[in-house]
């Protein structure tokens, strides 16, 4: 019960594609992440994937589908089971929302963040 000041704890993270949990709801991790490049295509099977741009802008490619680019203040939910990757040509701030445990990687085959909490 108390405030997370999303600004803070990103000033705390200085890699790329490495979640940070700020907060928990339920069964769910609320993380912080900056992104820059292209992560590796994966899905996720069992859960769907949300992401929020804080600050900056993310391309969506899918394997099968048009890509989607969103900015600050959008967000894209990718449907579970639904191969696809994030892109940024620039250093991006996103908020992530994901089951507690579930690996970022998805079937990647890319070992995934250990997620700490900050």
């Amino acid at each position: 019960m108390h405030k997370v000041n999303l600004a803070e704890k990103l000033a705390m993270v200085s890699s790329h594609w490495d979640p940070h949990v700020v907060a928990t709801y339920n069964d769910n991790e609320v993380m912080v992440v900056k992104f820059k490049g292209e992560y590796p295509f994966h899905k996720h099977d069992d859960t769907d994937d949300f992401f929020l741009v804080l600050e900056g802008s993310v391309t969506m490619e899918y394997e099968n589908q048009d890509s989607v680019t969103f900015g600050a203040g959008e967000l894209v939910v990718v449907p579970k089971g639904i191969v696809h990757r994030p892109k940024a040509d620039q250093e991006v701030k996103v908020l992530l929302i994901e089951p507690k445990g579930e690996p970022n990687s998805g079937d990647s085959g890319r070992p995934p963040a250990p997620k700490p909490y900050i």
